[in-house]
């Protein structure tokens, strides 16, 4: 979407706030939109991004000299017959040429916490799509199946109704009544939880958007199936490539990897070059006050021989956390396996309800005219083509119904194949 589509989007969202109750109209695509810039979630794997990136920034600070100035001023009072005062600075130039490997391991390694944020950013936005393609759908069919209701209770007060006037001229029982009401009431009340699912949805897709509650959204879109063949291997391969949980643990082993470098740099040597300039004044109670100033270059090594055994528990820590982030890298193939193999039997369920669906909608749309045609014959009632109307547009719903399985489907297989669409 570009940004001017996405600027209406925004206006039509703060308009609708200065009007209380006010619908907004938003396809598929325009909630995904909207569900992605305000989702907290995704906000908040943003700035873990950000502070990864921080992170690179300070190790290799590691990388570059560092400069010290340190000044001191005292004053004596009460030993000599004046009080004496003395005042010093220190410039400290230090640059390490060598520690053990620790600096380059440590940028390394935070280099790949960056692309483990970038990855859990990458989930937090799947997951956020599926859940705003299910909800929205879920949403769309909902208002579907309140105006089916709406048709059926409007048919079964017009079959009373008609019960009724053929009750008054002594042509239906009491007990047909009765026998019909019960069939009134339960669409009544099919019709009120109908609206009542209407406005549970709405409202959950609200909050997925992040639109406060005077926002009444009212979505676009027409239930529409594309049918594609998709073979499971491929699909699996593909989300070895594409699944951010696969690319994510691959990055968090070669960090883990870098740690246990890292926790090895404690026991190696570290080489450092340092440079010091001292100036101070002389202190004396019996000579002038003069300045002394110095300078000091030296190259120093450090090697640890014996640190009580603290750098082999932390490399064996390192090491631990490798091997779990192994394990659960495993684990975790294990379960998209799972997962895409439970999504590939969904929707091919689906494909195939809809094909059956299709068949039955063909027979009542055929049955449909054939009654529309008596009717303009004189030979069936207005109710008789009403009832056979109700029949084609329950057909038609349940068909409508099918695709929707088959989207849900196809979003929790595009999900599970790392696709972000």
């Amino acid at each position: 979407m570009n940004k001017i589509g996405l600027c209406l989007i925004i206006f039509t969202l703060f308009a609708s706030r200065l009007a209380l109750a006010e619908e907004v109209t938003l396809s598929l695509e325009e909630a995904v939109v909207l569900a992605l810039r305000d989702n907290s979630d995704i906000l908040l794997k943003a700035e873990e991004i950000e502070k990864a990136k921080a992170k690179i920034a300070e190790a290799n600070a590691a990388l570059f000299p560092t400069l010290n100035f340190t000044s001191t001023y005292s004053q004596t009072l009460g030993l000599y017959s004046n009080n004496l005062s003395q005042d010093s600075f220190q410039l400290t130039l230090k640059e390490y040429l060598y520690k053990g490997g620790k600096i380059i391991n440590t940028i390394e390694q935070n280099k790949q916490k960056l692309v483990v944020a970038s990855l859990l950013l990458e989930k937090a936005r799947l997951e956020t799509v599926l859940k705003v393609k299910k909800a929205f759908l879920t949403l769309l069919l909902s208002q579907e199946f309140t105006k089916l209701n709406k048709e059926i209770l409007d048919n079964t007060e017009k079959h009373l109704d008609s019960l009724k006037e053929r009750y008054k001229k002594g042509e239906a029982s009491e007990s047909d009544i009765l026998r019909i009401e019960s069939p009134f009431a339960a669409a009544k009340e099919a019709f009120e939880a109908a609206l009542s699912d209407v406005d549970a949805t709405r409202e959950l897709l609200r909050n997925l958007l992040y639109l406060s509650e005077e926002v009444n959204i009212k979505p676009k879109g027409e239930f529409i199936y594309s049918g594609r063949q998709i073979a499971l291997s491929e699909a699996f391969l593909k989300a070895l490539k594409e699944r951010p949980e696969i690319k994510q643990y691959a990055a968090q082993e070669e960090a883990d990897k870098k740690a246990i470098e890292i926790a090895k740099a404690d026991a190696r040597p570290s080489i450092y070059v340092s440079g010091d300039y001292y100036n101070r004044s002389h202190l004396s109670a019996t000579e002038a006050r003069n300045r002394n100033d110095y300078a000091v270059a030296g190259i120093t090594l450090s090697w640890p021989i014996f640190d009580g055994w603290l750098t082999k528990a932390k490399i064996e820590q390192a090491i631990s956390d490798l091997r779990q982030t192994q394990l659960t890298k495993e684990k975790i193939i294990k379960d998209i396996a799972l997962e895409l193999r439970q999504a590939y039997l969904g929707l091919k369920d689906a494909l195939a309800k809809i094909r059956t669906k299709f068949s039955e909608l063909l027979f009542f749309k055929d049955n449909f005219s054939v009654v529309k045609q008596k009717y303009e014959e004189g030979l069936a009632s207005s109710l008789d083509l009403e009832d056979t109307a109700l029949k084609y547009n329950l057909s038609l719903f349940n068909q409508k119904q099918a695709i929707y399985d088959y989207l849900l489907a196809s979003a929790d297989f595009e999900k599970a194949s790392g696709e972000s669409r």
